[in-house]
């Protein structure tokens, strides 16, 4: 199972036609909030929130950064919606796949395997904007911004949690909650470990083994 980054705005660019050799860049007001944002999820992911520009964004667009400023009425907004956004694509996609019938530790399986972990937390990826958002929480503007995304997250995996409880898949003993947030510090601690850990593949594999083990039903005590 992989996740999408949110597409980059071409359909929306495409709105803005050449006409005698200058771009016209009127377009309905929705189509260019989700231009500005599509933009943003790429440049936030590409470089941060701190190195993120305003001016990369609007340029992306093929608009004036107060028009950026208009929509979204500041860059950290812009960054929180942004959040919301790429939270919101990796959730509606794991409920997809347990929606479809996969049974919910099969799902954690195939999100939680250190190979797509790898490409979603690569630049460019949903991943790299959470990691991001995570070193923002201590920030005194920003800190909410990050709690939030991450407290959206944990309450979906923890929905999941609960639905596999339900249906068998997942143990029965366990808090859903305590489970949600484990499993979103195993996420967010990839970075430290690449930097520490010595053969850092091998231990990343088996603690995601021993994760995946202590949500399994036949780990019940019952």
């Amino acid at each position: 199972m992989t996740e999408s980054d949110v597409p980059p705005p071409a359909a929306a660019r495409a709105s803005a036609r050449q006409d005698g050799g200058r771009t016209r860049t009127r377009m309905r007001a929705a189509e260019r909030r989700a231009s500005i944002l599509a933009a943003a999820t790429e440049v936030f992911a590409e470089t941060g929130y701190q190195r993120g520009k305003v001016s990369d964004i609007a340029k992306r667009v093929g608009v004036t950064e107060p028009v950026v400023f208009q929509n979204f009425g500041s860059k950290s907004a812009l960054y929180e919606a942004v959040l919301d956004h790429a939270a919101t694509a990796v959730i509606t996609l794991l409920a997809a796949a347990a929606d479809a019938g996969r049974p919910i530790l099969e799902v954690l399986t195939a999100f939680l395997d250190p190979a797509h972990m790898d490409r979603f937390h690569q630049r460019g990826a949903h991943g790299f904007l959470f990691a991001d958002a995570a070193s923002l929480a201590h920030d005194p503007n920003l800190g909410p911004v990050a709690r939030h995304v991450h407290q959206h997250f944990a309450g979906a995996l923890a929905d999941l949690v609960r639905q596999g409880q339900s249906a068998g898949d997942i143990r029965r003993d366990i808090s859903p909650d305590t489970a949600a947030w484990w499993l979103v510090s195993l996420l967010a601690g990839r970075g430290f470990r690449a930097a520490v850990v010595p053969d850092h593949g091998v231990v990343e594999a088996r603690l995601t083994q021993m994760a995946l083990r202590s949500l399994a039903p036949e780990a019940d005590g019952a």
